[in-house]
């Protein structure tokens, strides 16, 4: 880097300005050599043939100047190097003995010869040196001596291998300029489209209307967008501190209590935790709103955890509306279960009566019916709008739940012409609440009923490993997509084929299957193929393995 002036300095030049950039080493030090030697040394006779040599100096530094060697071809330059060795070689042979120091000026021209890229600038350079011996002797008419015929045999030899390196030296500079500007160009290029994609990360994150953090791996921001205001982003995202706590606090699901210190999402994305649409609340009692969070780690090139990327999305709005139908559905659910109660003691009167006419206890039946399944309806209604359900959990056995259960839907198996059937098992028992987990039963084969047709099978097993219950509900009926599947435990979701053939069911048995199954610390699955049928898997814990939960609890 020290000689990248120099070098800049000599790209602007051109080919005259370079040759003589070249030529002026060579006459600066012949002229600094005579001057030192006048000057220590008076008696020197530097008159006559010596005189004439300087003159060829001068000749061929005018040279380099005035010939226009941009016209000429681009090797034409190097006659002045050969010109220059010999006239060295005669200014050493035309001088007193004192000046025979002047042989090594030979290496300037040597030099220049040898920079030349072609190899044949080394082969130049060795027949110049050749001639700066042979030609002085004879131009001056000196005749040859002893320590001539050495010079002409050593000098080309020296000169020739000082050549040879100069000529490797500049080649491997040359190529590792090249290396180096082409290094430069890419990284120009790289840093050009690493702006580029800058200014589009950028937009991007400015233009989305999620709040986006980025973390390093000790926690601190390195990235956030615009979504994120600076007090809010420093917040939700940064370690909080106690007036962040007091002014703007971050709440959990349940909008009471704020999140400690390890709960905060910053916290939990620093200590390489990955989490999915987790909801927290920020700000006041009177002006909070709701952020789903999700959080990615970033893997380094060695594996570990170098960071983490947050994103927070504004869900008050439709945290509210879920809110508002709620409590629409639980009002409307109230409101129903009254008259729909009343109505149906009256049907009941009304079919105890003596002597009803048989056509009207007929319409009288089918009315009970038609109420009580929308009495059914309304409290299915009121258990998903308050999302909430109670268990009051007691040693049981879920072979015993699972046979009433069967044995209360086969007369609705026979009407659609199904059999249903319960596998020989033994004994499950288990802590749990027989009433609720017959309700989700009931649904499941409810739900195999509904969606078998005619001639078909509906199987129950129960299944007790020791650690968890299983009770699986096969059917052989109309089956459901991946994308039904998905949506399934969904509040309100009905499969395409139950809209196309008019089956009955409002989307809420499974939705409140789950909720009971969670809320036993168990879980429930499902496996199906369309055409093919549906499992569905009720899990839940068994009585030891409940019971060491609840010691570990």
């Amino acid at each position: 880097m020290l000689f990248e002036p120099l070098y800049a300095y000599y790209r602007t030049l051109g080919h005259r300005g370079r040759a003589v950039l070249f030529q002026l080493p060579l006459s600066t030090t012949m002229l600094l050599v005579v001057v030192l030697t006048m000057v220590l040394h008076p008696q020197l006779d530097v008159g006559g043939s010596f005189l004439y040599s300087l003159g060829i100096h001068v000749l061929l530094l005018a040279a380099c100047s005035l010939v226009p060697w941009g016209r000429l071809p681009e090797r034409a330059v190097l006659i002045i190097p050969v010109l220059d060795c010999i006239a060295v070689g005669i200014s050493r042979e035309a001088a007193d003995e004192y000046l025979t120091v002047l042989g090594f000026l030979l290496v300037f021209p040597v030099v220049w010869l040898a920079a030349d890229r072609r190899r044949t600038g080394v082969l130049l350079a060795v027949v110049a040196t050749i001639l700066s011996a042979v030609l002085p002797p004879v131009i001056l008419g000196t005749g040859f001596d002893g320590p001539d015929f050495i010079r002409i045999v050593l000098l080309p030899v020296i000169l020739g291998a000082t050549a040879l390196t100069a000529h490797g030296i500049v080649n491997a500079l040359t190529l590792q300029r090249q290396q180096l500007e082409a290094q430069g160009c890419e990284v120009r290029d790289l840093l050009s489209a690493s702006e580029d994609r800058e200014r589009l990360l950028n937009t991007v994150m400015d233009t989305v209307s999620v709040g986006v953090c980025a973390l390093d791996a000790q926690g601190r921001v390195v990235l956030m967008n615009h979504q994120l205001s600076s007090h809010l982003g420093r917040t939700i995202t940064g370690t909080p501190t106690p007036d962040d706590h007091a002014e703007f606090p971050v709440y959990g699901a349940d909008r009471k209590l704020p999140l400690p210190m390890e709960r905060h999402p910053a916290f939990r994305a620093s200590s390489g935790e990955s989490f999915t649409d987790e909801l927290i609340w920020a700000g006041d009692r009177t002006g909070q709103k709701a952020y789903s969070t999700t959080c990615r780690l970033i893997e380094g090139t060695n594996g570990q955890h170098s960071g983490a990327v947050l994103a927070f999305t504004d869900v008050t709005a439709l945290v509210e509306a879920l809110s508002a139908k709620d409590q629409f559905v639980s009002n409307v659910s109230h409101e129903l279960r009254t008259p729909l109660t009343s109505i149906l003691g009256y049907l009941e009167l009304g079919l105890a009566e003596e002597g009803v006419d048989p056509e009207m206890e007929f319409y009288l039946t089918v009315a009970r019916r038609n109420a009580e399944r929308l009495l059914h309806l309304v409290g299915d209604l009121l258990t998903i709008a308050s999302d909430a359900i109670t268990i009051e959990p007691r040693d049981a056995d879920l072979t015993e739940v699972v046979r009433h259960s069967v044995q209360a839907a086969q007369p609705r198996a026979k009407a659609g012409g199904l059999t249903l059937e319960l596998l020989p098992s033994g004994t499950a028992p288990g802590h749990f609440d027989p009433d609720r987990i017959t309700q989700a039963v009931d649904n499941l084969i409810s739900n195999a009923i509904k969606y078998t047709p005619r001639g078909g099978t509906v199987t129950l097993q129960v299944s007790n490993d020791g650690h968890e219950l299983r009770c699986e509900v096969t059917d052989t009926g109309v089956g459901m997509t991946e994308e039904e599947l998905d949506q399934a435990f969904t509040r309100f979701f009905r499969a395409a084929n139950a809209h196309s053939s008019t089956i009955p069911g409002a989307g809420l048995g499974l939705a409140i299957t789950k909720s009971i199954v969670e809320n036993h610390r168990g879980y429930i699955t499902l496996s199906s193929r369309p055409g093919e049928g549906t499992t569905a898997t009720l899990t839940l814990p068994a009585a030891d393995a409940d019971a060491a939960s609840m010691v570990t609890a």
